[in-house]
């Protein structure tokens, strides 16, 4: 009974917070004269990437290296193959060709980023410096481009409208703690259902598990994408990719270097191909990713997962 009145309660904190989220969101991009892709891209991903962080950093003081690392690269592949995918399936998304030839090259090249500096195994603290350093640029650079947004879409949610930017702020962050909340409700209750029936932990793991600390980016990306926010939704996995690198991994490597012994160069080379395949789909899909794009995604990162729970790669 508990375990239903966690699900319960966490599919509502997830409907809520997506919802604040989206909204307070969309109208801040407007006091400032930013993007929503720019929201998106700074203040959400740095929300949703926030527990990576916090993962990430205590597994390298643990000496788990390979456990932060794994944590960002499992996590940027699966905003792009599961969050975007799976959005894309239920909402099209659609991305402006100016925005996207401005904003791809910085989530292209942060890929790349770590692909190098992550080949021989370790990140050194001088590295994690120069990818703290990079972030910096890329939110001056987020902010510093300002645009005449008369033509976004309105938000079907009229709560607390007339409130100013600082109100705006507080309801993404409650938003935010209401995503991370209900994830956790949810992937709790559905564990313990799923064991008390005899399920398989490696199964409850790739699957509810694994969808579950993805749900704040999927919630939030499907709301975002259904009221016409659709650059939000991008934005959102392009930022949070982004600070899952330059963020997560440095401000990691700077605490503590990361000394990683296991093999991660096919995880390495699939997280940029799935970079490179989202660059393509985007392109021959005339800047919207619709349903058959989400299917292509959505395979991909399903052939990733059971490869990997193969041991195949």
């Amino acid at each position: 009974m508990l375990d239903l009145v966690k699900i319960a309660a966490g599919l509502a904190l997830l409907f809520y917070g997506g919802d604040f989220l989206v909204t307070g969101s969309a109208r801040l991009a407007r006091f400032l004269k930013i993007s929503a892709f720019v929201i998106g891209a700074t203040v959400i991903a740095f929300g949703t990437s926030a527990p990576e962080l916090a993962v990430a950093i205590l597994a390298a003081l643990d000496a788990a290296p390979e456990l932060a690392m794994g944590n960002v690269i499992g996590s940027n592949i699966a905003n792009i193959g599961l969050v975007l995918g799976l959005t894309a399936l239920i909402a099209p998304i659609a991305i402006a060709p100016d925005r996207f030839k401005r904003e791809y090259p910085p989530f292209f090249l942060a890929a790349i980023l770590i692909l190098v500096l992550a080949w021989d195994f370790k990140i050194h603290r001088l590295e994690g410096t120069i990818m703290v350093a990079l972030l910096a640029l890329y939110i001056w650079r987020s902010f510093s481009h300002k645009e005449d947004l008369t033509s976004d879409p309105e938000e079907e949610v009229r709560l607390f409208a007339n409130k100013g930017p600082l109100f705006q702020i507080v309801l993404i962050v409650i938003g935010l703690i209401g995503l991370v909340g209900g994830a956790k409700l949810l992937v709790e209750g559905g564990v313990s259902i799923a064991r008390s029936v005899g399920i398989s932990e490696w199964f409850i793991g790739v699957s509810i598990v694994a969808i579950g600390t993805s749900l704040p980016e999927i919630v939030s990306s499907i709301m975002a994408a259904r009221r016409g926010h659709g650059e939000m939704a991008i934005g959102n996995i392009f930022g949070s990719n982004i600070f899952n690198i330059l963020m997560v991994l440095g401000i990691t490597s700077i605490i503590h270097p990361l000394n990683i012994s296991e093999p991660i160069h096919p995880d390495l080379m699939i997280a940029t191909g799935i970079t490179v395949l989202l660059l393509v789909l985007i392109l021959f899909g005339k800047h919207l990713l619709g349903k058959k794009s989400g299917i292509t995604l959505l395979s991909t990162y399903f052939l990733y997962i059971g490869l990997k729970g193969l041991g195949a790669i």
